[in-house]
């Protein structure tokens, strides 16, 4: 089959429903896929960033033809966040109530853009397994049934999920690649995508394989392997990886499947986004590196597809954060036994937020409120003079004697603390606690070098990675 070179627009479309599906496939040209050519379908490009957009849909659609969801009604979902974001969509484009339970784990930028679109958002524990109470898919079925009207959606066994993958999303990918497809590799969150995608997929071409990326810490990929779990564990990724076989996945639609750790997964995601311009979610990262381990190993070329899962634009304080890598272990960096080591952020790699002495208070308080922190070193070529505290901008503005724009104005070198408690980076561990003690932030110096600041959070979480 010939594709046209340029692509074929389309006409305006009614709602923005009528835009989910048909998303571009791209090839993968500038990362090494070995003796294979790999292909990535697009789903970023969907209405709500992401495949689920099929899925809730397709769901709803099902649930109001069954007559399961009525007028006024509420949908209540468990979800990892791209389905939730897809039902509200949906949902109030037909008029629902959206009500998600969602684990603790989950980006912000996620969050923020459900309750922007008007979903009740319910955060519960990511650290509790299958069956407790507090977990994810329990809560949400507790809830649904407690809401006069309301519908609990269940994608891990709602039989329209796996049913919109092999109606749409099996056959767009059999039609662009040309009616020749070797091998798809995609996740499971809830099943429906390898299932649906598998059922279609094998119907037409029995040689395609279906390959399962996992994040390590999910136990789907011993099952697929050995017959056996793999070992259960925390991830960071999100969206894919489970601790039980969701109803909806049919196992046996599986040829094998890797185990992919988040720090290749990671790699891999920004690689995509460095090399080929495509700016992708955490699961996408997964599939990518499972798809390379796929093509590389391949003795023969093969045509392979996996997915852009969603967009990275969700993950842009996660994924695409140097910091909170370093904060969750998941960057290489070289342990020197002091106390630079507890430190993330710093002053030398521009990671650290500062201020001038001759800057404004307001100026200071909107680089904390923008940067989350609640101190800034105070710094005059390169040399630490002070810190400056929030509770320092509260005494200041907590007088009558001069007018609110004038506190405001009033310098940093004014109002900042002079005399510090400073470390040495060589200091132990230990020398942290008599600080915390006189509830101040640890000021760490190399010589006089500012090297960065160390909270009780830091040392925390320091501890919690070298356990």
């Amino acid at each position: 089959m010939s594709l046209p070179e340029t692509p074929v627009l389309t006409r305006p479309a009614g709602s923005v429903l009528d835009l989910i599906g048909n998303t571009p496939m791209m090839e993968v040209t500038r990362i090494d896929t070995g003796k294979c050519r790999l292909f990535l379908k697009l789903e970023s490009q969907n209405p709500g960033g992401s495949i689920k957009d099929r899925i809730a849909l397709a769901m709803i659609e099902a649930a109001e033809k069954e007559g399961f969801l009525k007028p006024g009604g509420t949908i209540v979902e468990a979800t990892a966040g791209n389905t939730g974001l897809a039902l509200t969509l949906v949902g109030t484009q037909k008029g629902y109530k959206i009500l998600l339970v969602i684990p603790d784990k989950m980006s912000r930028e996620k969050i923020q853009h459900l309750r922007a679109m008007g979903a009740d958002v319910r955060l519960t524990r990511s650290d509790v397994p299958h069956g407790h109470p507090e977990y994810y898919t329990d809560m949400a079925e507790r809830l649904a049934q407690q809401l006069p009207g309301g519908f609990y959606v269940n994608q891990f066994a709602n039989k329209a999920n796996s049913e919109a993958h092999r109606l749409s999303t099996g056959p767009e990918i059999w039609e662009q690649m040309g009616y020749d497809v070797d091998a798809v590799v995609t996740g499971i969150g809830s099943g429906g995508t390898i299932t649906g995608v598998g059922q279609f997929l094998h119907s037409v071409s029995p040689k395609t394989e279906m390959i399962l990326a996992d994040p390590v810490g999910s136990v789907l990929a011993g099952l697929v392997n050995d017959g056996v779990p793999s070992p259960e564990g925390s991830f960071a990724v999100e969206g894919i990886g489970q601790n039980f076989v969701p109803d909806t996945t049919d196992m046996s639609e599986i040829a094998r499947a890797y185990s992919i750790p988040d720090t290749e997964a990671i790699a891999a995601a920004r690689e995509l986004l460095l090399k080929e311009g495509v700016l992708a979610g955490s699961s996408s990262g997964t599939l990518l590196a499972a798809a390379l381990r796929y093509c590389r190993e391949q003795t023969e070329p093969k045509r392979v597809v996996s997915f852009v899962c969603d967009t990275g634009a969700k993950y842009l304080s996660k994924v695409y954060n140097d910091a909170w890598l370093a904060d969750q272990g998941l960057t290489e960096r070289e342990m020197h036994g002091d106390l630079s080591d507890v430190i993330t952020r710093k002053y030398e790699e521009g990671a650290v937020v500062a201020i001038g002495p001759d800057d404004t208070l307001d100026t200071a308080f909107k680089r904390m409120r923008g940067a989350d922190v609640s101190q800034l070193p105070v710094i005059v070529d390169g040399r630490l003079v002070g810190i400056l505290d929030e509770s320092d901008i509260v005494h200041v503005l907590n007088t009558d004697e001069i007018t609110r724009e004038a506190r405001f104005r009033k310098t940093v070198g004014e109002v900042m603390i002079r005399d510090l408690d400073t470390l040495q980076v060589a200091e132990p561990l230990d020398a942290l606690i008599p600080i915390f003690d006189r509830d101040r932030v640890a000021i760490v110096l190399d010589g006089e070098k500012f090297v960065g600041l160390i909270t009780r959070t830091d040392l925390i979480n320091h501890l919690s990675l070298n356990r």
